[in-house]
């Protein structure tokens, strides 16, 4: 439940259309409800200012499915990253309108209007590898409100190709950029625009990339002062900060 949803409650109370039983219990499992397993933080959206997110992966099928109808059922977006298709099979027995993002590997249900970004968050990314991060990116940042464009496969090593979306590169008003290997590109945007720039390393690349670790340092080593880096492969929290940069 968000401030709008709480906000349209409590008119309803006024104006005598909702009793203040009935009020009451929708507002029952306010700050948060105890599954057992899993304590569902339904006040987050009002404090922060977007919902708690499932994060899949160490989860099993039936307890993210669990979660997923329970927060369906509260009125919010809901969002479950790191998600194959097996978890999206138990959330459509419990909620049929949820969709499987593939590449992204996430779950959405789309219910609730979200605060609506500012401008538009380009979310670009090196290679084709990293579309998985990238979409993921993309997704959350949609669902949390925002206009999104996708500049993929524009990595450093063709860098013509990049140079061919200054437009959209120069129009955005945040950019999240996606990156293994060496981890170049973020700072090369960052030196063609005059918005924040979230780099995101992933993990692809060949042995020396440690996984991600070589981008990761690389990234975090910018001499482009307005590039900020988050975790590994971590698209879903590039999206949170964009959107919070884009709501400003």
């Amino acid at each position: 439940m968000d401030r709008a949803q709480i906000e349209a409650l409590l008119t309803e109370v006024r104006e005598g259309r909702t009793d203040v039983p009935d009020a009451l219990e929708r507002l029952r499992d306010l700050p948060f409800e105890d599954m057992g397993f899993a304590k569902l933080d339904h006040h987050r959206s009002l404090r922060t200012g977007m919902p708690e997110v499932i994060f899949s992966s160490g989860k099993t099928i039936d307890h993210v499915a669990q979660i997923f109808a329970r927060m369906a059922q509260h009125g919010s977006n809901v969002l479950a990253t790191r998600a194959s298709r097996e978890y999206y099979g138990a959330v459509l027995a419990f909620e049929p309108r949820a969709v499987f993002h593939e590449t992204a590997r996430c779950i959405t249900l789309d219910q609730a209007p979200a605060p609506a970004g500012k401008g538009t968050i380009a979310v670009v990314c090196a290679g084709t590898s990293d579309l998985p991060i990238a979409e993921e990116a993309a997704v959350t940042a949609r669902l949390m409100g925002n206009t999104v464009e996708l500049i993929a496969d524009v990595g450093v090593a063709g860098i013509h190709r990049l140079l061919a979306q200054r437009t959209s590169l120069q129009s955005a008003r945040v950019l999240i950029v996606c990156a293994g290997m060496e981890g170049a590109l973020p700072t090369v945007v960052g030196g063609l625009v005059n918005a924040p720039v979230l780099a995101v390393p992933t993990s692809v690349g060949y042995g020396a990339s440690f996984g991600g670790l070589a981008a990761l340092l690389g990234m975090l080593n910018t001499c482009s002062p307005n590039v900020c880096t988050v975790n590994i492969d971590n698209g879903f929290g590039a999206a949170c900060i964009a959107t919070l940069i884009n709501r400003m």
